[in-house]
């Protein structure tokens, strides 16, 4: 049982990783951040990655996501994949790819395969080869191993021991492992964006070698990634019948920042901005969100208020909620419990959400 080091209220829902209670994070967010950004730096020393976004003045600018770092000569940026050598930024650049790739069957778990062509078949005949499910085809999964956040529950964290690899693949190899059973591409990770231009280049090789079969593009982000790349993600996804999958980890800057050690701020312009999009192509859904359910700390308000964001931009847009399993530095909260994932839902269908989802069921834990 944790205990709060603000207001020492315990509670089995509060980490003794972070230190504090969503109510102090929300409400006294300058005074405990000190301490939470100090678990943030030693667990991106455990890996040997930046503790802040590097900021010199005669830096190379990165200009991929909400970092804008500058990176001095032999630097990396935040994620840890950006470094400048001889002047010139290496890495992430799009003959790079530092990532491993596997073929999923379909229909997927994918985040959202409860409203895409390959788990439902909606937009049969034009994005999907099927009336429902596409058995019999694939999807491939590309998994970055970089990230611009630094989530203290990453379910995927291990891919942070791989950041530095010096084994690559090229997208032109990449888009070589599409083949006529591979109906779709989903870029995911760590995220994207560090390597967004290797998932571009690779997007259109592969549409142009696929040449007019069904070749969906997916993304799953979190969202941070600058423009122009943002709009090159959704019109390669847009044309070809794919999702983009944005991870709304927290509503509250306060508690973002100390589930996340980064700012939500353009996540949510950046979807925003996605949502004018929407009406380009209602079925299947352009834009999709997903939520981690924190015990503790991603609960009823913080869901209802992502939901109201969503709502007020499109009611249509389809929106997950995940189950949390202990990981990484959020190894001493519980997993999240049936109760709570069904009050989430209510919540968000009650802010005007019409397509609420609850994932990951058989992850859900008996109620705490």
């Amino acid at each position: 049982m944790g205990t709060c080091n603000y207001c020492e209220n315990s509670d089995g829902t509060i980490s003794n990783t972070i230190g504090f209670c969503a109510e102090c994070i929300r409400a006294h967010f300058d005074v405990v951040w000190p301490q939470i950004k100090k678990v943030h730096e030693h667990s991106r020393r455990a890996y040997g990655l930046p503790e802040d976004p590097p900021r010199a003045v005669d830096g190379i600018p990165c200009g991929l996501c909400v970092h804008g770092c500058k990176i001095p000569e032999k630097g990396t940026g935040f994620c840890g994949l950006r470094k400048v050598q001889n002047g010139k930024i290496r890495g992430g650049r799009p003959h790079e790819g530092n990532l491993y790739y596997y073929y999923d069957p379909l229909p997927t778990n994918c985040v959202g395969d409860f409203v895409c062509p390959g788990g439902t078949g909606c937009g049969y005949p034009r994005y999907s080869v099927s009336r429902g499910p596409e058995h019999g085809y694939r999807n491939l999964a590309v998994f970055y191993h970089a990230c611009a956040f630094n989530c203290l529950y990453c379910q995927n964290y291990h891919f942070k021991e791989k950041t530095f690899s010096t084994k690559i693949i090229s997208a032109k190899n990449l888009a070589r492992a599409v083949d006529k059973k591979t109906n779709c591409i989903c870029y995911f990770g760590g995220d994207p964006t560090p390597q967004i231009l290797h998932a571009i280049k690779t997007s259109k090789m592969a549409l142009k070698d696929a040449d007019g079969r069904i070749l969906r593009i997916c993304w799953e982000t979190n969202g941070a990634v600058k423009e122009p790349f943002l709009t090159m993600m959704a019109d390669l996804s847009l044309k070809s019948g794919g999702c983009i999958k944005f991870d709304l980890k927290a509503w509250d800057k306060g508690i973002h920042h100390a589930l996340c050690g980064v700012t939500n701020t353009m996540t949510l312009e950046n979807f925003r901005t996605l949502a004018e999009w929407t009406a380009q192509r209602p079925k299947p859904p352009l834009l999709i969100a997903s939520t981690l359910l924190v015990p503790g700390y991603v609960d009823e308000p913080e869901v209802s208020k992502i939901a109201r964001f969503i709502s007020s931009l499109n009611p249509d847009i389809p929106y997950s909620l995940l189950a949390f399993y202990p990981q990484f530095y959020l190894n001493d909260l519980p997993v999240t419990s049936m109760s709570h994932a069904l009050r989430c839902k209510a919540v968000a269908e009650k802010a005007g959400l019409r397509n609420v989802h609850v994932g990951n069921v058989h992850l859900l834990a008996e109620d705490y």
